[in-house]
């Protein structure tokens, strides 16, 4: 009798679900040079999961390591979970990133004016970098430039000044970036999706080993 107790209890315990790992806390500030370091070791790719199909970001780490490993340690901790593509401009530039829009998905009016509590200076586009389609670039606000960035929805080289940061472009699941920059929206000029595009998780993956047969994807061209 004993023995089958036992026995009942070992396998419940081994049918048991896994708890998920707890993500670690956000950060307050953005990382130093040092600790940028540390944390791009381990970061190549993101992988932006939405409501709208996922697609795979190639970051810059080092081209941009501050706005690199900080966007890495916000991801980390699920600060973009939940939250939406807040403005999506067809032929310019679809944006996210303000923490508002986890619970308000319509209009209101301090849309796009929140990030992560923090900010630091501006790391200018290095030497190759350019602001092409599918380019994803730090809002750089003084309010926003902590958390909020933008995908380029076609070739914004002559429209937009080299003060905003390249840290990374995407490389595959273009055709979701397609589908969210046709969104309907509120009104042109706002551009509030009415039909929210919605980040689900970003996952940091290493980068992809080197071979002859790997491949940038698609969304590649000059400045990767």
């Amino acid at each position: 009798m004993r023995a089958a107790i036992a026995l009942s209890l070992l396998l419940a315990a081994c049918s048991t679900t896994p708890s998920p790992t707890a993500k670690p806390a956000c950060p307050t500030a953005a990382p130093t040079r040092t600790q940028a370091q540390d944390v791009l070791s381990r970061a190549g790719q993101a992988l932006v999961t939405t409501n709208k199909g996922a697609f795979t970001m190639r970051l810059y780490g080092e081209q941009a390591p501050i706005a690199t490993a900080n966007f890495v340690l916000l991801a980390r901790c699920g600060f973009y979970d939940g939250i939406t593509f807040h403005r999506v401009l067809a032929g310019f530039v679809a944006q996210a990133g303000d923490p508002q829009t986890r619970t308000n998905h319509g209009d209101f009016a301090t849309i796009g004016g929140q990030g992560a509590g923090y900010h630091y200076p501006i790391e200018l586009p290095a030497d190759g970098l350019t602001y092409d389609k599918y380019v994803v670039a730090v809002a750089n606000d003084t309010k926003t430039n902590d958390s909020q960035f933008f995908i380029d929805l076609a070739d914004l080289n002559q429209q937009l000044t080299r003060t905003y940061t390249i840290f990374a472009r995407v490389v595959s699941g273009t055709d979701v970036i397609d589908a969210i920059s046709a969104l309907p929206v509120n009104d042109p000029q706002l551009g509030v999706p009415l039909d929210p595009a919605i980040i689900a998780s970003i996952e940091i993956r290493a980068a992809p080993a080197a071979g002859p047969s790997s491949s940038s994807g698609s969304g590649s061209g000059s400045g990767s």
